[in-house]
């Protein structure tokens, strides 16, 4: 096996500009990938599948000559089919589950030219901020071993922070590409809704919450993932507005510092941590030291009315997919299939009404028609990505039945990210931050649908004043 000893000075972009100038090989990108993998996982547990055998024979192969051709990457194990790969979402329910096929966007990645390692860990069909299935135990903070690494997406961010690859795929219905890239100090942003197709081949995720990206070290990288993945399918439920261009071109040119608004309160009055208060404050004094006019100012939101519906529209879907579940399993119990928590979330769905579902949508409908007019007067909200730093592992836990105070904790620890999956507005998490033991503190900017353009360009430019990616 051949490694190459530089491989954490590069992100996903210079190792493939390695491999094409001919100064490393693609084998020895792999087996350096394929090396730390096995090195890290057994005390982080990010990844829960690997393919390394198939991986390996794609190289031999011959890749398709895509921009990031030759450089390694694993897949969240979320509702993302790839071909002959199991797909268990977390869960018991869904272990012996293997789909034939690699779904489109499994396809779109294998054109740019990427190589999948293997699937990443996730908690059961993403319904927590913290990553541990009882299926396959807790993933790792890499920074520190007792904390979480956030969750939905935390097999993903773990794998990217400790080391192992660059980056990894990840996905996002409340905050899920954003929590673990503030826990691990990645970068991670969550697209505009329907820019990514789901892994799934759906055309929507729990009503229009969900969507599919990555998270990275380099914005760069995120920029040039999201021009390989981007497009419609064929009867899609949503259209993202049309790009101009690449996304990674937005990144380069003449900087037009945008108008931003600060605010650091939960819309719901949730409690926000000091820190993770100051994080963003610190983030707002640096966009004004590259131009950026910055004004603190809160969106009309209703927070309360938002996690009402956050309530009954997450509810509702999980009802249906133990519905499914269960006709899947006849003469099965449901609750035997799937943890304490996602049946008690079910369960909570039975008791709401078909009023009472479109009432939610009325209420993100609402919040959707706030945001949009708020954007016409600002270009960007800033506030911090999550209520507090890293939390221990397991403190939001899915081994009870008391879905009411599960949800009320969730949505406390989550005041800012889940209003970009109902609105389907782009934000994106920066590790700009720590917390005085050494842990990340991220900051979230958001903006209007369809401008990851601008979400990117400004990410660049902090990325520039206050480079993060040798700080893993």
């Amino acid at each position: 096996m051949s490694l190459f000893d530089a491989y954490d000075q590069y992100d996903a972009t210079g190792l493939a500009l390695l491999i094409e100038n001919g100064e490393v090989s693609t084998g020895a990108i792999i087996d350096t990938a394929i090396s730390r993998i096995e090195a890290l996982n057994p005390a982080l547990n990010a990844v829960i599948v690997r393919t390394f055998e198939q991986a390996l024979e794609a190289v031999k192969a011959g890749l398709p000559e895509g921009p990031l051709k030759g450089v390694p990457y694993l897949v969240k194990d979320l509702n993302t089919w790839i071909g002959g790969v199991p797909a268990s979402n977390g869960s018991r329910a869904f272990e012996r589950f293997c789909p034939a096929d690699d779904a489109v966007l499994i396809k779109r990645l294998r054109a740019g030219g990427l190589v999948i390692l293997g699937k990443t860990n996730t908690p059961e069909f993403g319904l927590n901020m913290c990553t541990s299935p009882a299926l396959f135990g807790p993933t790792r903070n890499p920074f520190d071993a007792t904390r979480s690494a956030g969750g939905s997406s935390g097999g993903s961010a773990c794998a990217v922070a400790s080391g192992m690859l660059p980056a990894a795929h990840a996905t996002d219905s409340g905050g899920s590409i954003r929590i673990p890239a503030s826990n691990c100090g990645l970068f991670g942003l969550k697209p505009s809704r329907a820019r990514v197709p789901l892994g799934n081949d759906q055309s929507e995720g729990l009503a229009g919450f969900s969507t599919a990206h990555a998270v990275t070290h380099s914005v760069r990288d995120s920029a040039l993932l999201l021009d390989i993945a981007a497009g419609p399918m064929p009867g899609d439920a949503y259209a993202a507005p049309t790009q101009a261009g690449c996304f990674v071109d937005s990144l380069e040119g003449a900087f037009s510092p945008p108008r931003i608004a600060l605010w650091t309160q939960g819309f719901a009055e949730e409690l926000v941590a000091p820190n993770c208060q100051q994080a963003a404050r610190d983030a707002a004094r640096l966009c004004e030291e590259l131009g950026c006019s910055v004004e603190e100012v809160r969106p009309n939101i209703d927070g309360f009315a938002l996690r009402k519906a956050f309530d009954v529209l997450f509810t509702g879907n999980i009802c249906n997919l133990l519905e499914m579940i269960s006709n899947a399993y006849p003469g099965e119990k449901t609750e035997t299939l799937v943890e304490p928590l996602t049946y008690a979330c079910a369960q909570a769905g039975r008791g709401y009404t078909a009023a009472d579902y479109a009432a939610a949508v009325l209420s993100v409908q609402q919040a959707t028609r706030v945001l949009g007019q708020f954007f016409t007067q600002y270009d960007v909200l800033l506030t911090p990505t999550l209520a507090n730093p890293p939390l221990p592992l397991d403190a939001v836990s899915m081994q009870n039945s008391d879905w009411p105070a599960y949800a009320c904790q969730l949505l406390d620890e989550l005041p800012f990210t889940p209003l970009f999956n109902a609105t389907g507005a782009p934000a994106a998490s920066l590790p700009l931050s720590h917390d005085d033991d050494g842990l990340p503190i991220g900051v979230q900017i958001g903006a209007a649908l369809g401008n990851e353009a601008l979400l990117l360009r400004l990410a660049r430019e902090l990325e520039r004043a206050a480079p993060w990616h040798q700080r893993q």
